[in-house]
């Protein structure tokens, strides 16, 4: 059997969706790793991919734990650090104040495994004082001049060179990406 292939308006509306229920969360959780001017550039990084690619991410199995993964490693790239699954769950539970299901949808993973991601945090975090349930972060680092003269959102991090600053793009590169190409828009 095979299926038809979805209307362009089906897709739109679908894409809306997808952007109303996840960029709030994944704007907070941008915000909460990186400089405010960062955090913007990385959800709009993610979501230009997202809908640059919709019509494969709505063929996953799961296109909020595509999205996510997609997620996590713009912030990590663009903060010098990668979170684990147990701090994302933390961070979203104790300093954003999302509950089980809210994290499982934003993270496409299942309720089960955030409560378990949640316990295995807990028993890790070293208390900043007896009965604290705060979850304890590194400072924000501020963007750097160079970041914040940028025209192009590009993933680098403070060791980096901004590529639009370096050169143009090679021909058939996208530019302010990371060199790589996104999978076409077809179906095999």
């Amino acid at each position: 059997m095979t299926m038809k292939p979805a209307r362009p308006a089906v897709l739109t509306i679908s894409f809306y969706a997808f952007y109303d229920l996840h960029r709030p969360a994944y704007h907070s959780y941008a915000s909460a790793l990186l400089a405010p001017e960062e955090a913007r550039i990385a959800v709009s990084h993610l979501f230009d991919l997202v809908a640059g690619n919709w019509t494969t991410v709505v063929s996953e199995r799961c296109p909020s734990a595509w999205a996510w993964r997609q997620h996590t490693r713009v912030v990590a790239r663009r903060s010098g650090r990668t979170l684990t699954a147990a701090e994302d769950a933390s961070l979203f539970h104790d300093k954003l104040r999302l509950s089980v299901d809210q994290i499982a949808t934003v993270t496409g993973a299942e309720p089960a495994t955030v409560t378990t991601l949640l316990a295995a945090a807990r028993r890790t975090r070293t208390p900043t004082r007896a009965g604290s349930r705060s979850w304890a972060f590194l400072p924000r680092p501020t963007a750097s001049v160079e970041a914040r003269q940028c025209p192009v959102p590009c993933l680098r991090t403070a060791s980096t060179q901004c590529p639009a600053a370096a050169e143009p793009p090679a021909a058939g590169e996208p530019e302010g990406g990371d060199g790589r190409q996104a999978r076409p828009l077809t179906r095999a």
